[in-house]
């Protein structure tokens, strides 16, 4: 329909769709092409919702097109969360004339202040939208301005009750209303010390608690206890997805946050820093290899076992940074545990070291019986990598934790790069010495 230009079959058919599959429909057209399909959908609503689920970079490409009013009257359909996203996607001086074109008033001033939290806190990730009601308030009373707040909100969570000064003091379940319709005070049924997070809670930290205490909404509170907005799981999830994906690439070696629609040029620059890094890399093995010419040369089955060497070397580091990565990310390891993990991670590195480095010396004693300076070289190297690379990817990613850098980072090349330069100086000085002991 779209490309023969049918207006009436589209109209008819994005009336019938959900904005989530519209917004997947617009990722297989060009930028024109969109732009036609979404002015023909008629919903104001839904239009709104597609923008916001669309991508980011097709979300910009299409605002590159709207004048200020437009973004301005979309903003005005969106609940906070998502409005304060898609305006913290435009540039800094198209900001401020989208904020002046948002005819609702309180919906403005609530995205102001919305913005002064940083995105990656529980600020910048809440919204306003929430039914809250004094815990002074009479059941029926408390009904009535429910339904008085409801009328302006898509979905309900949770009813929350504060004090006169706006302070949290609790939530009321839907049950307690129904078994207790006539109790004289909201605070003598609501349930107490709801868990909350404060505004400047960092959303990893968020995450962790939604899965702990198993919610689908959770409130915030500024520093004095007043209650400030709310947060949902689906929310949350969308952060999540996003972190594990820049994770992965950043595990992966590309150093920013990419697709795999995106220009020749954004993937190149992306993905090529960390390539030169593992060339500088190999050029660092091949002067060592260059240094070790004479040994080669008079034991050529050293040679042999070099991949051994860098491989292990690579999987035990990454096997050790992956599980501290995962450990800071879930919440189940924490910083003062530093040296706690450290000897945890050296007590299984000697463990995995003493059963590898047995397997290849029985190896080497059978396919290399007598030449003793080759079988106890790979053998003892093995055992010495295994050590380092452990604690090496163990002590990079805690590192990394405590100077606030993301310990992704250290699951990638860095750890492999460098075990594989360290597990080739390891392996060469222990030949040197093994062939002085067991000269040939």
């Amino acid at each position: 329909m779209i490309e023969h230009g049918d207006e009436v079959g589209a109209r008819n058919a994005f009336s019938g769709l959900h904005p989530a599959d519209i917004a997947e429909l617009f990722q297989s057209l060009d930028i024109k092409e969109a732009e036609w399909a979404f002015n023909l959908i008629d919903d104001k609503e839904k239009k709104a919702d597609v923008l916001m689920e669309l991508d980011e970079e097709d979300r910009k490409k299409l605002l590159e097109n709207m004048d200020p009013e437009q973004i301005g009257h979309f903003i005005d359909l969106l609940d906070t969360d998502d409005a304060v996203d898609l305006i913290q996607e435009l540039d800094e001086e198209d900001r401020e004339e989208v904020i002046l074109n948002i005819e609702d008033m309180e919906q403005a001033g609530d995205i102001v202040d919305l913005l002064q939290y940083d995105e990656d806190t529980a600020g910048g990730l809440m919204g306003t939208e929430l039914i809250k009601v004094n815990e002074n308030l009479s059941m029926p009373d408390c009904l009535k301005e429910m339904r008085h707040q409801a009328e302006d909100l898509d979905d309900i969570y949770n009813v929350y009750v504060v004090d006169d000064d706006g302070r949290l003091k609790g939530v009321l379940p839907l049950k307690k209303m129904i078994t207790h319709p006539s109790v004289s005070r909201i605070k003598h049924v609501m349930e107490t010390d709801p868990v909350s997070v404060k505004a400047d809670m960092p959303i990893e930290d968020v995450a962790i608690d939604f899965e702990k205490y198993d919610l689908v909404a959770m409130p915030v509170v500024d520093s004095i206890g007043r209650l400030v907005g709310q947060i949902t799981v689906d929310d949350v999830m969308d952060e999540v997805r996003e972190q594990s994906e820049r994770d992965f690439q950043l595990a992966s070696g590309i150093s920013s946050d990419i697709d795999a629609d995106d220009s020749v040029w954004a993937q190149t620059k992306a993905r090529l820093p960390w390539l030169l890094i593992g060339i500088i890399g190999g050029l660092v093995n091949s002067v060592i290899l260059g240094g070790f010419e004479s040994q080669l040369a008079a034991v050529t089955a050293l040679a042999f076992f070099i991949p051994l060497i860098g491989g292990t070397g690579g999987n035990v580091g990454v096997q050790a940074s992956a599980i501290v990565v995962q450990g800071l990310a879930n919440g189940r390891l924490e910083l003062k545990e530093f040296w706690n993990q450290i000897w945890r991670g050296l007590r299984v590195a000697i463990i995995n070291a003493v059963v590898i480095s047995a397997v290849v010396l029985a190896y080497t004693m059978l396919t290399e019986p007598g030449d003793y300076a080759l079988c106890f070289a790979v053998s003892a190297s093995l055992f010495c990598v295994v050590i380092f690379a452990t604690v090496f990817g163990t002590l990079v990613p805690l590192t990394l934790e405590k100077l606030k850098v993301n310990p992704a980072l250290a699951t990638g090349p860095f750890i492999q790069i460098t075990n594989d330069v360290v597990g080739l100086l390891i392996y060469v000085g222990m030949a040197v010495w093994m062939l002085n002991i067991f000269p040939h």
